[in-house]
This record gives C-alpha cells, structure tokens and sequence, in this order.
C-alpha cells in the first residue's frame, strides 16, 4: 500500500505542465501588433498591406529554409528563393508578371549548382527545397493580397483574420482546458477533439458576429460554411507545418514573436485558410459579395 501511495500522486504532475501553456506574453504581443496591423488594413493602400504580407512571409520563409538546411549555409539559394517570394506577392498586383517571375526565380535556382562547391546530388536537393519554399509560402500567401484587392477588400480580410484567429483561440484554450482525446498524436500530441470542437464554436459564432458587426453582404449560409471552413483548414495548415518540425527534431520554428513562437509558427493556419476564403468568396459567393 505505501507503494501506492507513492505511485498515486504522480498523474497529477501534469497539470502544471498544462498551466504553463498560459503565457501572457501571448497578449502583450497582440495588443501591440493588432492597432498597427489594422491600421496597414483599415487606411492604407492595397501595395502597402502587400508589403506587410511580404515582410511576414519572408520572416517565415527564412524560418523555413532554416528547417531545411539546417546549419548548412546557402545565402545564394535563400536571397533567391526570398526574392522570388516576393515577387510573386506583389505579383498580384500584375498578374501578368508572376508567372515571368517564377520562371526567372526556377533558372536562378537551378543555376547555383553550377557555381557552387557542394556535392552535386545535395544542391539538387537544396535548390528544390528553395523552389518549393517560394510556392508553399508565395501561393498561400498570395490570396491575402488578392482579397484586399477585391471590393470590400479591407472588410474581407479583416473577416479572415478574426475567424482564422476564433478558431486558432477557441481550439488553443478549449483543448487546454478539457482536452482528453488526442487528434494526431503522431504529429501534434496537445491537439484533441475538444480542441477541434472549441475551435469550430468559436470560427463559426466569430464568422456570424463579424457578419453583423461590419460585412452584411455575407449571408447567414455563408457565414456557416466559412466558419467551418476556416476552422478546418486552418487545423490543417498547422499539423501540416507541425509534420515538418517534427521532422526537423525542433519544437518551434523560431522565436521572433514572443509567447508565439516563429513567425511559421503564427501564419501555419493562414497559410491554408487564406486560398480557401479567397476561393470560396470569389467562386461560391461571388454574387452576394463581389459587386
């Protein structure tokens, strides 16, 4: 018996570990970016929220190209693949221009083998990390762009990035609070089922509320299927990018936002919710919210 009692009490060591997941660094860091960011949104020209997106992006593409190269140092591949990230982000703004960019971003790419001393077989690879960095993060973050640029552009992404932020909210603290039944364990051990419940709540009253508050032209219809949506997505950008830190062997893909984590870490869910709403607005809901 006074091994049990011994043995009995460890069970309960999890909860500070659970506890520890409140970091009010979380807060401070939105209430400094939130007022600038909606600033960028609310009274700037489309050009200069694109800036914003390839300021973010290029943070979480160089985080990217840290998971893949590792310690190796490749300046030339990375300037390479930043700068055709940007491109194809203020490509949005000519259309016409990011396919050309692209193409000149893929022959720089396959050109640094040429000029470089490393093993043939590992500049391949390096140089297909690098091209593929540009699109994951280029083609993804492209629709944010592309949805400032519609009409009630401002409100649409304001729409996106307080669903995207209910659901990412909702899942964090409802899976911290009462998750029992874990969703992916092989990939994400702290995301559950509750979590995904909470998270679906919170986009889906968040989708309704921001209806109401300042974007009627959404139907009632709409705000049920994106409130799902986004939620959904958004759960799957961040396993997607939790597949590749694991392979990586690191827990966080940096630290430049404190209590947040990397800058990856941050845009995961938007990287996949933005083409969904971007899509959905423009192909489904084309005739209740374009004019």
């Amino acid at each position: 018996m006074q091994q049990q009692n011994s043995t009995g009490p460890q069970p309960a060591a999890a909860t500070p570990a659970v506890t520890a997941r409140f970091d009010p660094r979380r807060i401070y860091t939105v209430l400094i970016l939130a007022p600038l960011l909606y600033a960028v949104i609310r009274y700037l020209p489309p050009l200069v929220f694109s800036g914003v997106v390839v300021l973010a992006g290029a943070l979480a593409l160089f985080e990217f190209y840290r998971l893949c190269f590792h310690d190796r140092s490749q300046p030339w591949l990375i300037g390479i693949g930043l700068a055709g990230f940007a491109a194809v982000i203020f490509g949005t703004h000519r259309p016409d221009l990011i396919v050309p960019s692209l193409l000149v971003t893929l022959i720089a790419i396959i050109s640094v083998p040429l000029f470089s001393r490393a093993p043939l077989e590992q500049s391949l690879r390096d140089g297909a990390m690098t091209l593929f960095g540009v699109l994951y993060l280029g083609l993804t973050l492209g629709p944010l762009s592309m949805t400032r640029l519609l009409p009630h552009g401002e409100w649409l992404i304001f729409f996106l990035l307080l669903v995207t932020w209910a659901a990412d909210t909702g899942a964090y603290y409802v899976g911290t609070l009462y998750g029992r039944h874990r969703l992916a364990p092989m990939i994400s051990p702290k995301k559950t089922y509750e979590g995904l419940v909470g998270g679906l709540i919170a986009s889906i009253i968040a989708a309704y509320a921001v209806r109401w508050w300042f974007l009627p032209e959404l139907s009632g219809l709409d705000c049920l299927v994106l409130g799902s949506l986004l939620a959904i997505t958004g759960l799957w950008g961040d396993l997607t990018e939790s597949v590749m830190k694991r392979s990586a062997g690191i827990k966080d893909s940096g630290g430049i936002l404190p209590g947040h984590g990397g800058m990856l870490d941050r845009l995961d869910s938007l990287l996949f919710t933005a083409p969904a709403f971007y899509y959905y607005v423009t192909m489904v809901s084309r005739l209740r919210v374009i004019e």
